[in-house]
C-alpha cells in the first residue's frame, strides 16, 4: 500500500481529473490524502480518501472568482487574462500552497504526489529538493501541450510571446527564488520538465506529431468520464432516442457566468432546424437564465442545469462547446464531433487541435455569431468525415488505460 498526496488548484475543472485518480487509488487499497479547496471536502470524503484543505489564503472557491477578482472581467480573453490568473492564483498562491504541502509531508510521508499541471508545488519541489529526499512526482497534463514547436509551427500554435507574459515570467522567477528554487525556463514548460512523470491525458491522435518530447512525458489516454450515479432522467429523456439528431451545447463548469457567450446564441441558431437541442448550462439557475433571455423557448430545445455527460453524450450527434479540455476529451471518448468556440485560457489551443484532428469545426472566437453557429453545426451534421474522425479518436482512446498507468507508477514508488 502506498501513501499518496493528490493535489489540485481549487477550481472545478482542475479538481475533477484528480478526484477520478484518487477514487481509483482508494479502490486499489492505497492511502490517499486529497489536498485542495475546502468546497470539495464532502466529495473527497465520499471517495474514501482523507481531506486536507489548502491554507486559507489559497483556499479559493471558483464560484466566487469574479466577485473576488472583479478586475479580471475587464481584461480581454487571451494572454491578459492568462497572465492575471497565473500572477494572482497559480503563482501568487504558490508560497501558501507549498507551505501546506511541506507541513502535510511532515505528518504524512507520501511515496507519491500527483497533481494537475496548475499545481505548481510539483515543479517547485522538483527544483528545490533532491530526488532521493522527496516523493515521486506525477503531473497530469490536463491542457494541450504548450512546449515550443519546431519549424514550421502547426496551425494555431502560438509563435510570439506577448509582453504581459514576459512580465509574468519575471514575477514567477522571483516567486520561485523566494521559495528556494531557480526557475531557469519558461513557467509554462516547468510542469512538463520538472516532474518525474508527465502524463498527458489524451492520445497522440489529438496532438500535433513531433519527435522531440521529453523522456518523462507519455500519453496515457483520456480519463473515464465521471458516472452520473442516480441522476433522475427528466421527462424529455426518451426524446434523445428519437429520429432527429441531438445537439448538446455547454459552456462547461467554470466559464458559464455569461450564457450569452455560447449557450443562448446556439439555442437561437438551431431554433428552426430539425434537431433536438439540449442546453446543458451546468448551473442550477441556468434554465431560468436562458428562458429570461428568450421571448420564447423554441420547441426543439430542452433546458437543463447539470446533466452527466457519461449518460448524455452517447446520444449526441454534435457537442457545441467553449473548448474546455476535459469536455472535449469526454466528447471524443464517446466519438462525438464538435463545434468549438473558445477564447480564454487554453481554449484556442484546444480548438486548434479539434480543427487539426478533423474532429470538428473551430469558430476561432469565444462569442460566435448566430449565423456562424448554425452553419458550423450543419457542416458537422452534413459531412460524415467529422463523425468518422471522432469515432477513430474514440477507438484510439479505447486502447489506453490511464488509471492503470497511474497505479503502476504509484506501486513502483511504494517499493522504492
Amino acid at each position: 500500500m502506498a501513501k499518496v498526496i493528490v493535489g489540485a488548484t481549487p477550481f472545478q475543472g482542475h479538481v475533477n481529473p484528480v478526484l477520478t485518480v484518487a477514487a481509483d487509488l482508494v479502490m486499489r487499497g492505497h492511502e490517499v490524502v486529497v489536498y485542495t479547496g475546502s468546497r470539495f471536502e464532502e466529495r473527497v470524503r465520499a471517495l474514501g480518501a482523507r481531506f486536507r484543505a489548502l491554507p486559507p489564503e489559497a483556499d479559493l472557491d471558483d464560484r466566487e472568482f469574479d466577485r473576488a477578482y472583479p478586475v479580471r472581467a475587464t481584461l480581454p480573453p487571451g494572454p491578459d487574462q492568462l497572465a492575471f490568473d497565473f500572477e494572482n492564483i497559480f503563482v501568487g498562491h504558490l508560497p501558501a500552497q507549498v507551505r501546506g504541502v511541506r507541513e502535510l509531508l511532515a505528518e504524512f510521508p507520501a511515496d507519491v504526489i500527483i497533481g494537475e499541471l496548475g499545481f505548481l508545488s510539483i515543479p517547485l519541489l522538483s527544483l528545490s529538493t533532491a530526488a532521493e529526499d522527496r516523493p515521486t512526482l506525477v503531473t497530469l497534463g490536463s491542457i494541450p501541450l504548450l512546449l515550443p514547436h519546431g519549424e514550421p509551427a502547426p496551425p494555431g500554435a502560438a509563435v510570439e510571446i506577448p509582453q504581459v507574459l514576459v512580465e509574468l515570467q519575471k514575477f514567477s522567477e522571483a516567486t520561485f527564488e523566494s521559495l528556494g528554487a531557480t526557475l531557469a525556463e519558461p513557467l509554462f514548460h516547468a510542469p512538463v520538465h520538472r516532474t518525474d512523470h508527465y502524463l498527458q491525458l489524451t492520445v497522440p491522435g489529438f496532438e500535433y506529431p513531433r519527435d522531440d518530447l521529453p523522456a518523462n512525458l507519455r500519453f496515457v489516454g483520456t480519463l473515464p468520464p465521471a458516472t452520473g450515479g442516480d441522476y433522475p432522467e427528466p421527462a424529455w429523456w426518451p426524446e434523445l432516442s428519437a429520429d432527429r439528431p441531438v445537439v448538446v451545447v455547454t459552456q462547461g463548469t467554470v466559464a458559464n457566468g455569461d450564457l450569452h457567450e455560447l449557450v443562448i446564441p446556439t439555442v437561437r441558431a438551431l431554433a428552426d432546424l430539425d434537431v433536438l437541442v439540449v442546453a446543458a448550462t451546468v448551473r442550477e439557475d441556468g434554465p431560468d437564465l436562458v428562458r429570461d433571455a428568450l421571448t420564447e423557448v423554441p420547441e426543439n430545445v430542452r433546458l437543463a442545469g447539470f446533466v452527466p455527460f457519461d449518460r448524455l453524450l452517447p446520444h449526441a450527434d454534435v457537442l457545441v462547446t467553449n473548448g474546455g479540455y476535459g469536455g472535449v476529451q469526454t466528447a471524443l471518448y464517446h466519438g462525438v464531433p464538435l463545434v468549438v468556440a473558445g477564447a480564454s485560457e487554453d481554449k484556442p489551443e484546444v480548438a486548434a487541435r479539434v480543427e487539426w484532428s478533423g474532429t470538428g469545426v473551430n469558430l476561432r472566437t469565444g462569442t460566435p455569431a448566430v449565423a456562424d453557429l448554425r452553419a458550423a453545426v450543419r457542416t458537422v451534421l452534413d459531412q460524415p468525415g467529422y463523425r468518422s474522425r471522432a469515432e477513430a479518436l474514440a477507438e484510439e482512446i479505447g486502447g489506453y488505460d490511464p488509471v492503470q498507468a497511474i497505479a503502476e507508477i504509484v506501486e513502483t514508488a511504494a517499493r522504492r
